[in-house]
C-alpha cells in the first residue's frame, strides 16, 4: 500500500491509501490527477533512511509543484521563501531556539512571545 494524492490546478484535494493496481485501473470522475506521496518523506529526507519522494508528504489544500516534483505547502506569510532543496517555508528570521513558543509577526517581521501564563 502507498499514500496517493490528488491534485487539481496544482492543489492537493485528497490523499489516500492504496495500492498502485488500483490507481490505475481507478476511473475517476473528477478532474486531476493522482501522484505517489510519501508518508515518511519530510524537507527532502526520508525519516527510515530511504530515497525520499516528492520533498514531502502531501497535504490537503497543499500544493503540488511539476517543475520541483514536489509537495508543499501553501505560502503562510508573504515575507517567506521557498527552501529549494527542503521544499519547506522559511521566515526572513529564524525561529528562536530558547525552549519557549512563539507566533511569527508578519507586520514586525518578527516573532512574538506566547505567553502560555494565562
Amino acid at each position: 500500500m502507498a499514500h496517493f494524492a490528488k491534485v487539481k490546478n496544482r492543489i492537493v484535494t485528497n490523499v489516500i491509501v492504496a495500492d498502485q493496481d488500483f490507481v490505475d485501473s481507478y476511473i475517476d470522475h473528477e478532474a486531476g490527477k493522482w501522484i505517489k506521496t510519501s508518508y515518511n518523506t519530510m524537507g527532502g529526507v526520508h525519516t527510515e533512511g530511504k530515497t525520499p519522494l516528492r520533498k514531502n508528504f502531501a497535504s490537503i489544500g497543499g500544493v503540488y509543484d511539476a517543475e520541483r516534483d514536489a509537495f508543499y505547502e501553501q505560502q503562510p506569510y508573504p515575507s517567506w521563501t521557498l527552501d529549494d532543496n527542503s521544499c519547506l517555508w522559511q521566515p526572513p528570521v529564524a525561529y528562536p531556539n530558547d525552549g519557549s513558543n512563539y507566533k511569527w509577526n508578519e507586520d514586525g517581521q518578527e516573532w512574538e512571545l506566547i505567553d502560555n501564563s494565562v
